[in-house]
């Protein structure tokens, strides 16, 4: 008996690969794979773009390509860049989808500050969203700046784009200068077109002025902030 349960036992182990990849719940085709090791070019080229990334991430491929021959001595073709990029999940700042999004459901407010001179602070606020790159995926930034002296009074971070984020970074504005604008000016994404937000300018008594459509140069001085990095 002891015989026959010693090959009863053997049988038992002679399982396919194929059933025991199937036990384990593994696809077959990684059984057998033996990973291949980077480029060790591959890993300087990304180091030094995550580095100037850091510094500049606004720069493109075309940039990049010129500033690693000019700085680095290393010439890199840009569909090898494009590749690199992508594996470290850079993109460029201004390469990103609109933040500023219509609604076609949401009423348009004129605007307000064309000719007008602005000579004291607190007579014109504005406020526009951008996003943050993050070691996974990005977070959005809502600022509120004075449009006289240039001061960030509010801003707020989150990782949703919608009216709340905007309305928080208000309040704080709010609470930091201690008094109301007379007039608020923003573009026409669906955030600041909301009734969530135009309700609550509306209930504080300031006038509602927005960009004209595609006129980024209406609400110039918040995005040059963006494109500086500088103010927070």
């Amino acid at each position: 008996m002891s015989e026959r349960a010693g090959l009863v036992e053997k049988d038992h182990l002679k399982i396919s690969l194929r059933r025991q990849c199937a036990l384990l719940g593994v696809a077959r085709s990684t059984v057998a794979y033996v990973p291949v090791a980077e480029d060790p070019e591959d890993v300087r080229i990304k180091r030094l773009v995550d580095e100037i990334y850091m510094k500049d991430p606004c720069l493109g491929v075309r940039r990049l390509v010129t500033v690693l021959a000019r700085d680095h001595g290393l010439k890199v073709n840009r569909q090898r860049l494009q590749r690199l990029r992508r594996e470290l999940g850079h993109e460029a700042i201004w390469c990103r989808p609109r933040t500023s999004i219509p609604d076609a459901g949401h009423v348009k407010y004129p605007y307000l500050l064309r000719n007008l001179a602005v000579t004291r602070p607190a007579q014109v606020w504005c406020s526009d969203l951008t996003y943050v790159p993050m070691p996974a995926g990005h977070a959005f930034l809502c600022a509120v700046m004075d449009w006289h002296t240039r001061k960030v009074l509010g801003w707020a971070l989150s990782n949703t784009m919608d009216t709340g984020l905007g309305l928080e970074a208000l309040k704080q504005a709010l609470e930091t200068a201690g008094r109301v604008p007379e007039i608020f000016n923003t573009d026409q994404g669906s955030q600041f077109t909301a009734a969530e937000w135009t309700g609550r300018l509306t209930e504080l008594g300031v006038k509602i002025s927005m960009d004209g459509r595609g006129r980024w140069l209406d609400n110039v001085f918040i995005e040059r902030l963006w494109r500086s990095g500088r103010g927070l």
